[in-house]
């Protein structure tokens, strides 16, 4: 039997529906906007012990149970010592220690660190963006991410945190196009 012909209406059917098919094999994901950070950073405020509050799970931290928290401390102009440390669910102690260097000006909140060994420090692919993208007035709650959204910590002075500071931290980090699902909290004693 021979096939019949479409009929222009069908024709202009099928043509619509491969269109659409097509546009939507082509569609692209709603653009998230570029990551905002803070205006700017007082590093000599910044140093000292944050507290890990809660954070994006990732792979170098997976043996950390609790406790979580970074000390930072200035080695020179743009250049901090980042030491982390978190309790692991044997009860002890792992610590890691890295560099952090500024990007920009000396009140630039984007920087980046490094925690792999100082001989390797040449290669780009060691250094991790560590941009401030929230912080409050008196410096005691933060939010810090990389441009991709990819990772995400809250951090604190103070072991707790008051619930409403806390969530006005996360609206405001949802309204950057953050997914807070995926959040977890970081149980400090």
């Amino acid at each position: 039997m021979a096939a019949q012909p479409l009929s222009s209406s069908r024709r202009l059917a099928l043509l619509g529906l491969l269109g659409l098919c097509f546009g939507l094999a082509r569609a692209e994901p709603a653009a998230v906007p570029a990551l905002q950070t803070v205006a700017r950073v007082d590093v000599q405020r910044y140093l000292g012990t944050w507290y890990e509050i809660a954070k994006y799970p990732n792979w170098f931290q997976r043996k950390c149970a609790s406790d979580t928290q970074a000390n930072y401390r200035l080695v020179g102009p743009g250049r901090l010592e980042v030491l982390n440390r978190c309790r692991q669910a044997d009860g002890q102690l792992t610590e890691a220690l890295g560099q952090a260097r500024q990007i920009g000006a000396a009140d630039s909140p984007k920087l980046q660190v490094r925690f792999a060994p100082q001989w390797l420090s040449f290669l780009p692919v060691v250094w991790g963006d560590y941009w401030i993208i929230d912080l409050e007035d008196d410096y005691q709650l933060v939010a810090v991410s990389e441009p991709k959204r990819a990772y995400l910590w809250i951090l604190s002075r103070t072991p707790q945190v008051q619930p409403q500071r806390y969530q006005a931290l996360l609206a405001r980090i949802k309204a950057q196009g953050f997914d807070l699902a995926p959040l977890e909290l970081t149980p400090q004693r």
